[in-house]
């Protein structure tokens, strides 16, 4: 009986061997039986600064008249256009919305609105998109100054880009098809087997993140909070193994 019992502890290990010999990387998604095939993920990291920045600033005027809320509305457009050429803004790269108009009806005693028109907002957005993405930047900081010029004015967080991210994919996935070469090797080298050329290659997940950040996405991030972002490429790669 123990004898029988010691030849079926030493079957049940030498399975497990057996099984655990084909997983023995976090680096391995799958190795396929009789094609003598490994597909490892490799990955790529690269920081980068932002090229290109947009912001938009809104101001508004209020009267109960249409005429006279027009009037205060270009006089503080002059204002803002002259305060951000003063800080160093081309005229060219300042674009002006067109006018949007908000009617404010009276309120009753009852809580209910009234068809009586008590006055007007106006209000106008400025947008400027540069590559100087540090002026910008400032510019959207303190801005707020305008409002010591009587000018009722908000700033929106710049947006920011890189422009040359097409370039850029093609450079993260050579690094990280790099990637999964050298880990496929590793793994290759603990299980004493050979791996051969690349069989198949598929892109994974693109990620531009602000820097550091654990944030992830099936479908993909593009951050445009962050002037440093960090690129992560993913790829998965399907090598040939003796």
């Amino acid at each position: 009986m123990k004898e029988k019992y010691n030849i079926l502890i030493a079957v049940i290990i030498s399975a497990a061997i057996v099984v655990s010999s084909a997983f023995i990387s976090n680096g391995i998604k799958n190795i396929k039986s009789g094609k003598n095939t490994i597909t490892i993920t490799g990955s790529a990291k690269k920081q980068i600064k932002s090229d290109l920045a947009k912001w938009t600033g809104a101001f508004s005027a209020y009267s109960p008249s249409l005429n006279e809320a027009y009037a205060m509305l270009k006089e503080n457009n002059e204002k803002v256009r002259k305060y951000l050429l003063s800080k160093g803004i081309a005229e060219k790269d300042l674009v002006f919305s067109s006018i949007f108009t908000s009617v404010k009806n009276e309120i009753l005693p009852n809580g209910m609105i009234g068809n009586k028109i008590e006055g007007y907002t106006l209000t106008q957005n400025v947008e400027i998109k540069l590559n100087d993405v540090d002026l910008v930047t400032k510019i959207s900081r303190e801005s707020t100054e305008l409002i010591n010029q009587g000018v009722q004015f908000e700033s929106y967080p710049p947006q920011y880009y890189y422009t040359k991210i097409a370039d850029l994919k093609v450079e993260m996935l050579g690094l990280a098809t790099k990637d999964a070469m050298l880990r496929a090797e590793q793994i290759a080298k603990n299980t004493n087997v050979k791996v051969g050329k690349l069989r198949a290659s598929r892109m994974g997940v693109f990620q531009i993140t602000p820097p550091y950040s654990t944030e992830v996405s099936d479908a993909g991030i593009f951050d445009t909070s962050s002037i440093d972002k960090e690129i992560t490429a993913v790829v998965n790669c399907e090598f040939d193994i003796d």
